[in-house]
Formats: C-alpha cells, sequence, structure tokens
C-alpha cells in the first residue's frame, strides 16, 4: 500500500510517497526571471539557486516548465557565448518575417515567438544523482526569449525523488 502526505514549507509544496520503506518526495517551487532582450539566456546561477532550496533528494528527476508560449527552455553549451548567438541566427533566419502569417495582432515578433518556442519546447528534464544535477560537461540551461520586447518569465521546477 502506497501513504502519502502533503505539507508545505517557505510555500514550497512537499508531497511524500512511502514506497517500500523509502519516502519518495515531491519538492515544486515557481520563480521568476526579469525581462531579457531578445535571445538565448544562460540562466544557470537562476536554476541551481532554486533548486538547492528544493530537497534533498538523492536520485531523482528534475522538471522545469516555462509558462509561457513565447518562449522556450534548452540546454546547450555554457562555455562559448558565441553558439547562443549562432542560435538566435539560425532560429530567426528559420521562422521571421514570413508574408504569410495571419497571428500579427500582438506583433510582427509574436507568430515567431510561438513557432520558435514549439519547435524549441517550454520543458526540460534533468536526472539527479548523488543529489546533484546529472549534466554533461558544458551543458547549462537557456531561457530563449523569442520576443522583441517580453516581460518577465515563470518557471515552475519540480523535483521528485528519494
Amino acid at each position: 500500500m502506497i501513504k502519502y502526505t502533503v505539507c508545505y514549507n517557505n510555500r514550497i509544496k512537499i508531497i511524500c510517497f512511502l514506497w517500500y520503506n523509502r519516502f519518495m518526495k515531491i519538492f515544486q517551487k515557481s520563480f521568476r526571471l526579469p525581462p531579457m532582450s531578445r535571445g538565448f539566456h544562460l540562466i544557470d546561477n537562476s536554476v541551481h539557486e532554486v533548486f538547492r532550496t528544493l530537497g534533498p533528494v538523492e536520485t531523482g528527476m528534475l522538471h522545469l516548465f516555462l509558462k509561457h508560449t513565447s518562449a522556450s527552455l534548452v540546454l546547450g553549451e555554457n562555455a562559448d557565448p558565441t553558439v547562443r548567438s549562432d542560435l538566435e541566427h539560425f532560429f530567426s533566419e528559420l521562422a521571421d518575417n514570413k508574408p504569410w502569417f495571419l497571428h500579427t495582432l500582438e506583433g510582427a515578433d509574436d507568430m515567431p515567438a510561438h513557432i520558435k518556442s514549439v519547435l524549441i519546447g517550454t520543458s526540460l528534464t534533468v536526472p539527479i544523482t548523488n543529489g546533484r544535477m546529472n549534466l554533461g560537461t558544458w551543458q547549462g540551461f537557456y531561457l530563449c526569449e523569442h520576443r522583441d520586447h517580453a516581460g518577465s518569465r515563470e518557471i515552475v521546477m519540480t523535483l521528485t525523488g528519494i
């Protein structure tokens, strides 16, 4: 039989499941990133800062979900900033300034932003091993801002594990 309990700690929802005499824990917290210019932005510091407030979980999964339709989340190279510039140029060439777009009420950059968001995605899942994110050496978290004048962006972070 699986048993569970729900409690809150510093506005973080915690759900614990008893599974084979070990507690499966679920922690969740939302955080906001400040408005950013159009482009691919390394947000490692923000993600790691919030991650440290969750847990502890030794083995599990970290899920990040961006609550927007005109921006994206992706793991990419965190060493060379020209990678982010090249990605912005590639996706701009792919989706911007197409004369057949019908959805234009929110500006010329809105429909291309939706296309980029659909192609790149709005969620990431990262394994947790020994209490740490199990990322590759050069992997970093990017917020991909596809609008010319966007507002702040909200990310929901969920940590699940034992």
